[in-house]
């Protein structure tokens, strides 16, 4: 079975960013994935310092083994000050390429204003730089204010079906290029 490990970069507690990566969840699971999302809000992680290790950060572990773990990995990030959040950035630095290397990303931004790709892309480089295997689709979500109802559920029809396109996209290339069934 995929195994899928999905984090957002944010540390609000009404996040946009992890209300996004829910909706990718969902859609995952509903494809025969298993999904575990990590989330940094319950996460003690120090900055990182560039050493690798960390007694005295039992989470840094846990964090490490499960995307060790995982086949997939889905990163949502709000965009702040054009790019990733820092909380996101100190998560995967706190990673190195026997974690993150030869697994599926797929990638969501959530923005405040109007849509562009600028932390889609870092995100992008971050993954290569790492030897990840990032998915063509992504997907931003712009005026993320406005975007998802009471019900948490998105209100555009054309963004939902972005979700699916990401989810089926991220399921059928992790199985591929991860040999997984």
């Amino acid at each position: 079975m995929v195994r899928i490990i999905g984090m957002a970069g944010s540390l609000r507690s009404d996040s946009h960013s992890q209300q996004a990566l829910n909706l990718a969840a969902q859609r995952i699971e509903a494809l025969g994935a298993d999904v575990e999302i990590l989330d940094l809000r319950t996460l003690n992680l120090p900055f990182c310092d560039g050493g690798n290790s960390h007694p005295d950060y039992p989470d840094v572990k846990r964090l490490q083994d499960a995307f060790h773990q995982a086949d997939g990995i889905i990163l949502a990030t709000p965009e702040y000050h054009g790019s990733v959040s820092g909380v996101l950035k100190n998560a995967l630095d706190l990673m190195s390429f026997d974690q993150l290397g030869g697994k599926v990303a797929g990638l969501i931004s959530v923005l405040g204003g109007q849509p562009n790709s600028n932390a889609l892309n870092d995100m992008r480089l971050i993954m290569r730089w790492v030897n990840a295997w990032v998915i063509p689709e992504q997907v931003a979500i712009a005026q993320a204010w406005q975007a998802f109802g009471p019900d948490g559920k998105l209100l555009d029809a054309k963004l939902s079906e972005r979700f699916d396109r990401f989810a089926q996209s991220l399921v059928e290339n992790t199985r591929k290029l991860r040999g997984v069934s």
